[in-house]
């Protein structure tokens, strides 16, 4: 794969409605704008896009837990996504982050049973996309339900995919509805 460019967001949320969030809740979001070798025109073996889903997979998460400035085992949750220009398809998106992304992605963190959450769509330079986020070893806990949105001025361009991993210190700030808590997650299930 050719990669144009990685870029590297991270966010800190110190205060919410005026109450202090002890610790502050880190995300970063790790991505890669990359040449889409399908662009234009129909193929049925999507494997190289699947392979490089792999290989990207370890890269945007080395990179995003070294912008979060943690142990990988100390990740919270994590979310997946990706954008292709409107010379793809869907299914060029779903090849980079189904088959083979997620492996790479829990070895850098250590464990994850969970699904990671994903959201793939076709669109032009600048489109945002909501990475969708859920705690990396139980689904079922609320706190962590939630979402970053992330774009890039100038991907992807037709020919391309902007590819995007991102990666927490915690959940929402000041969670209060409930649920299964980060202290009782079994974490052998992905579920509970």
């Amino acid at each position: 794969m050719i990669i144009r460019k990685y870029i590297a967001l991270v966010e800190e949320v110190a205060l919410e409605q005026g109450q202090t969030v002890t610790p502050p809740i880190r995300r970063a979001v790790a991505a890669c704008v990359l040449l889409n070798p399908f662009a234009g025109r129909y193929v049925e073996d999507l494997a190289p896009l699947i392979e490089a889903g792999e290989t990207l997979g370890a890269e945007l998460a080395a990179r995003a837990v070294a912008a979060l400035g943690i142990p990988g085992e100390q990740v919270h949750s994590f979310g997946k996504a990706a954008v292709v220009g409107e010379g793809g398809e869907l299914e060029h998106a779903a090849a980079l982050l189904h088959p083979r992304m997620g492996a790479p992605v829990r070895t850098a963190l250590g464990k994850g049973p969970a699904l990671i959450p994903s959201a793939k769509k076709r669109g032009g330079m600048g489109t945002a996309i909501d990475i969708p986020l859920g705690h990396k070893d139980a689904a079922f806990v609320r706190s962590h339900f939630d979402a970053i949105e992330f774009r890039c001025t100038d991907a992807p361009m037709a020919g391309e995919i902007l590819l995007c991993l991102a990666l927490t210190t915690g959940g929402r700030p000041l969670p209060r509805i409930g649920g299964l808590e980060v202290k009782d997650i079994v974490g052998t299930d992905g579920l509970r």
